[in-house]
């Protein structure tokens, strides 16, 4: 065998695994493994705002830490495994963070596509739900729509709401104020 066929057999073998390992888009939701596609480009822009707004925000505050995809939240071992586009972690609960986040985030994001509206604002907004995260953040880029819920009496409602222009907080991120109009601007 020469150099290049050795070279394409082991990148055969190590490629499948490091992409299994490192860039897996899998979730398990309610026991049932899903693949979705990847981002569409408004999504990663709107994305992209967000972490900006954020990060700024937490430089400054040091009140924890934001995570992107592909990272796994494990809720419970092969029945809820889910990657939210954004999830936050407060400082005093970063023993969460571990391979992969172990337990409950202070805080997710779901930015909405055609293709998941459903699995967003429904499926996953009950597992959220169910394991109590304190802050999920519905972003629909298509309408320029932020909504933020917090858990009250073990249900969400709405905790702060933005359309076209307006300012979100989260109660979460202590001082955190986000112009949606610097999220959706292209």
């Amino acid at each position: 065998m020469n150099t290049q066929t050795i070279e394409r057999e082991i990148e055969q073998v190590i490629t499948p695994v490091l992409l299994e390992s490192d860039f897996d888009l899998t979730e398990i939701i309610n026991g049932v493994k899903l693949m979705s596609p990847s981002p569409y480009a408004k999504h990663q822009n709107v994305s992209m705002s967000l972490i900006t707004k954020i990060v700024l925000h937490l430089e400054k505050n040091k009140v924890g830490k934001l995570y992107h995809p592909p990272l796994d939240v494990i809720f419970e071992d092969n029945f809820n495994r889910l990657q939210p586009d954004l999830l936050f972690i407060k400082k005093e609960n970063m023993a969460i963070f571990q391979d992969w986040v172990r337990g409950i985030p202070d805080m997710v994001c779901e930015i909405i596509s055609k293709g998941t509206y459903h699995k967003d604002t429904e499926t996953k907004r009950a597992i959220y739900e169910r394991y109590q995260v304190p802050e999920y953040w519905i972003v629909i880029p298509e309408l320029e729509i932020i909504e933020i819920l917090t858990i009250k009496k073990e249900k969400y409602t709405v905790f702060s709401y933005a359309e076209t222009e307006g300012i979100v907080t989260s109660k979460v991120i202590e001082g955190l104020k986000i112009d949606i109009k610097d999220v959706f601007e292209d």
